[in-house]
């Protein structure tokens, strides 16, 4: 799967925020080339949640097990849940680091080097190994952060 394959299936799910910093949009300049899906059907950024999923272009500080200095590599992280997360391991989120997994593995499904322990799962250049994978946790995650949405805005009548 491609970045722009990716960004094209999240991107056809409802209500979905993509955000794609660059110069000039007054993000950090870390963060731009990279790309996050927020659940956010009135178009803005969601102030008290984290993004559902990441393209990730290059490596970050205390981040750099993926090895995503390689020409054209990226990594897709996924807010996978802990049910998911279990499905796809066979392992609690807090037992991710004894994992074992190589995160610079290409297409293939690994608990998230740094975020592991609340659940995320990542892929270095989904292929076809980890394709079907991909999607039914994109969608898992965009259905657990409609439904963070949901119940904040029910907990906020300002919403």
């Amino acid at each position: 799967m491609t970045t722009e394959e990716i960004m094209g299936f999240v991107g056809g799910l409802d209500g979905v925020l993509t955000l794609r910093p660059g110069p000039g949009d007054g993000s950090p300049e870390l963060s731009w080339g990279d790309t996050f899906f927020y659940y956010a059907p009135d178009g803005e950024v969601p102030r008290t949640t984290q993004p559902f999923a990441t393209i990730v272009t290059k490596d970050y500080p205390e981040d750099t097990s993926s090895r995503l200095d390689r020409p054209g590599a990226f990594r897709l992280n996924i807010s996978a849940g802990k049910d998911a997360f279990v499905e796809r391991t066979g392992r609690q989120p807090r037992d991710a680091a004894a994992d074992g997994a190589d995160p610079s593995e290409t297409d293939a499904l690994v608990p998230h080097p740094v975020y592991g322990a609340l659940g995320w799962l990542s892929v270095v250049e989904p292929g076809p190994r980890t394709e079907p994978a991909v999607r039914d946790l994109l969608v898992t995650a965009h259905s657990l952060a409609r439904s963070r949405y949901e119940r904040r805005a029910g907990e906020d009548p300002a919403r």
